[in-house]
């Protein structure tokens, strides 16, 4: 079995996330997702998330071609890939993740995965978190 692993914060679930997510399961026959922490989002975007970590989860996993979704570690971003061994490890467009840092980290770990970074396939000014956010606070005028 094909496992494909992709990662996300999803703090807004919105169609940029649809099409990354359903792209990813092309790659493989087992979807699994993890979702970041509260405090990665607090770490990496300097903001509150709106959702909590359990309801991002819940929602993401309610996608019927996502098999599972699980929380990320809170201290070492490896292990969950160690722990699920993925033969795929699907980036989405904007991630900021370094594909060559990633490769050498997973020989590091033993893991070898293929490395797929998703091509943009819908509108971003539309179907971005950030965006939709901004928004959002235009319309409630905070």
């Amino acid at each position: 079995m094909k496992k494909v692993l992709a990662f996300g914060c999803f703090d807004i679930l919105h169609m940029g996330h649809y099409t990354y997510l359903k792209h990813a399961k092309k790659l493989g026959d087992k979807l699994i997702v993890v979702v970041a922490r509260d405090s990665t989002i607090r770490k990496r975007k300097k903001r509150e998330p709106v959702l909590d970590e359990e309801s991002r989860r819940k929602l993401v996993e309610s996608l019927k071609f996502v098999d599972s979704a699980v929380l990320g570690s809170t201290e070492n971003r490896y292990a969950i890939i160690k722990k699920i061994r993925p033969s795929v490890i699907a980036l989405g467009y904007d991630q900021s993740e370094d594909e060559a840092f990633l490769k050498k980290k997973l020989k590091e770990i033993g893991i070898k995965a293929r490395v797929v970074r998703i091509k943009k396939s819908f509108n971003p000014k539309l179907h971005k978190s950030s965006i939709l956010i901004k928004k959002m606070m235009e319309i409630l005028k905070l």
